[in-house]
């Protein structure tokens, strides 16, 4: 990183043990540690703020990474091998309850992120300070042979997460092995759910996602600040600088670990050049089949996803559920809105029978979005790519202002992020519980190939609210084609409440028929809405 883009950089000088622990700040407790530590520099967020806005009028300039010879033989393997040593993490002793430890450089994270720790923060009688964390390699645990011993002195870290609480249940949850949330590459985090695993990801920001003609732009976190947490709180904070060749941007993280995770974010972002789309709010997430649509003999696990559905609860108070597709080419959805209530990529499916893997794909936390705050006219798009493995995200969610984001403009945006089973804001709807699809036509008889069969199955208390021998209305339409042999019924799984709805399509040709459905009685809606995107292409291929 060049002197001219540093921010609260170090003076060179290194701290002392006896003269930090002498000024009572928690720097004395990490370099008592052996954790070497800078000059203390003033910080507040709104310093953070006009320098994300002075950076974002002068031409980008990329971190200067470590050494690429070094960083190449960091592989895979090699990384895995790396972990950072308990006893150097910052707040092992306090003062909150939740340990920090820091992810190391590597062929997969090159672009090395600068750490400081703040003192002093909360308190009117003194301004508050940062020192840089200095990276050497004695805070890591790896083989005597790794090429990571070859990296200089203050080369940066890759990342950071919190430990799980050191006053906790020790037989629960080691904090030495246990973390409940992530930020590592790019501006990408994540955290755990109530289900105590992780999954999908978020971003601090989406740059032209799926744009014809233009790779996407992915700007990093530089730097991070982290407050010391109170005693006996469940709540860190973390600020955070982003950079990258089309914006900047200064963040605010204030995460709570309680039943799962809860963050409220408050960040401002300054654009150096046009963007095409930009992706506030995105969360980012994998689906590779489900019981909607699987070919023959494509994996011996019945589903393999994190997300199975994008939920939405827009302006005019309508709840949508979207199921995922892993469609024939890129995909972008977009549901115009205004002042969204929420919206979010969901794991509806915790059955792991459905699954069948260690892994745990049942217990994979969704994300829901809740804004704070008017954020005006947009969309909520859906990215969806095609994928034939588990191992790539093919799936983003996120607002996009309707508003085009020119060069110069600023953004100011709150919102919290829920990470947990199920949203936090419930409809007292019925939900979709699942998607299916099939031949369609009837048994017995020929099955014309463009005709397919859809099951969709709804659950919840309207639903078990109907009295006996009364069958819910279907509700549908389509972009294209024609609907027929509509039909709803109570699933024969004695069940209450657990109703399904079937039709036929028919529609030629290669071009995605939009669908939508719900359940109503009487004129009253007893269901949310369900849409679909279905893809004629990849129903022919299956089926």
């Amino acid at each position: 990183m060049t002197s001219r883009r540093r921010f609260l950089c170090a003076t060179g000088a290194t701290a002392t043990a006896a003269a930090l622990s002498a000024l009572g700040l928690p720097s004395g407790a990490l370099a008592a540690q052996g954790i070497e530590t800078s000059a203390p520099q003033p910080f507040s967020f709104a310093q953070l703020i006009e320098r994300a806005r002075q950076m974002a009028s002068t031409p980008y300039q990329p971190a200067a990474a470590a050494p690429a010879a070094i960083l190449d033989r960091i592989d895979y393997d090699a990384h895995g091998k790396i972990r950072f040593k308990p006893d150097r993490a910052a707040f092992a002793t306090g003062p909150g309850p939740f340990p920090l430890t820091f992810f190391h450089l590597g062929k997969f994270f090159r672009v090395p992120v600068r750490m400081f720790l703040l003192e002093g923060a909360g308190d009117a009688t003194a301004p508050t300070q940062a020192r840089e964390l200095r990276y050497r390699d004695d805070y890591f645990d790896m083989p005597a042979d790794s090429p990571a011993h070859a990296l200089p002195p203050g080369s940066g870290f890759a990342g950071f997460r919190f430990q799980e609480s050191r006053l906790g249940d020790q037989q629960v949850k080691d904090w030495r092995k246990n973390d409940w949330v992530a930020f590592l590459g790019a501006s990408y985090f994540r955290a755990i759910g109530d289900l105590y695993q992780y999954g999908l990801s978020a971003r601090g920001v989406a740059i032209d996602v799926a744009v014809a003609g233009k790779s996407e732009e992915f700007p990093d976190f530089t730097q991070f600040f982290f407050e010391p947490g109170a005693p006996g709180s469940d709540t860190v904070v973390v600020y955070a600088l982003l950079d990258g060749p089309s914006i900047t941007g200064a963040y605010r993280f204030a995460m709570q670990r309680g039943q799962g995770v809860t963050m409220e974010i408050d960040k401002q972002l300054f654009l150096r050049r046009d963007v095409e789309r930009l992706g506030l709010a995105p969360a980012t997430s994998m689906y590779w089949y489900s019981e909607t649509v699987k070919g023959t003999g494509v994996d011996w696990r019945p589903e393999v996803h994190d997300s199975d559905g994008l939920a939405i609860w827009n302006g005019a108070g309508e709840h949508l559920w979207r199921p995922l597709n892993n469609p024939p080419r890129t995909i972008a959805s977009s549901f115009a809105d205004r002042q969204p209530r929420g919206f979010g990529l969901m794991q509806r499916d915790r059955d792991f029978d459905h699954y069948l893997d260690g892994v745990h794909y049942e217990r994979r936390p969704s994300l829901w979005v809740e804004p704070l705050g008017d954020w005006g006219e947009g969309q909520v798009q859906l990215i969806e790519l095609r994928t034939d493995d588990e191992i790539h995200d093919n799936i983003v969610a996120m607002w996009v202002p309707k508003a085009a984001a020119r060069a110069g403009d600023r953004y100011q945006l709150r919102y919290r992020l829920h990470w947990q089973s199920e949203t936090p804001f419930p409809s007292a709807l019925a939900r979709c519980v699942a998607t299916r699809l099939g031949r369609g036509g009837q048994p017995g008889q020929p099955r014309p190939p463009q005709v397919r069969k859809f099951m969709v199955e709804f659950k919840g208390p309207p639903l078990q609210a109907l009295p006996f021998g009364v069958k819910p209305e279907a509700v549908i339409s389509a972009s294209r084609g024609s609907i027929s042999y509509v039909y709803t019924e109570a699933l024969p799984n004695g069940v209450p409440g657990h109703w399904r709805a079937q039709f036929d399509l028919t529609a030629e040709g290669e071009e995605p028929v939009e669908l939508r459905l719900f359940l109503r009685h009487q004129g009253q809606a007893l269901s949310e809405t369900w849409l679909f995107q279905y893809h004629p292409f990849i129903a022919r291929e299956v089926y």
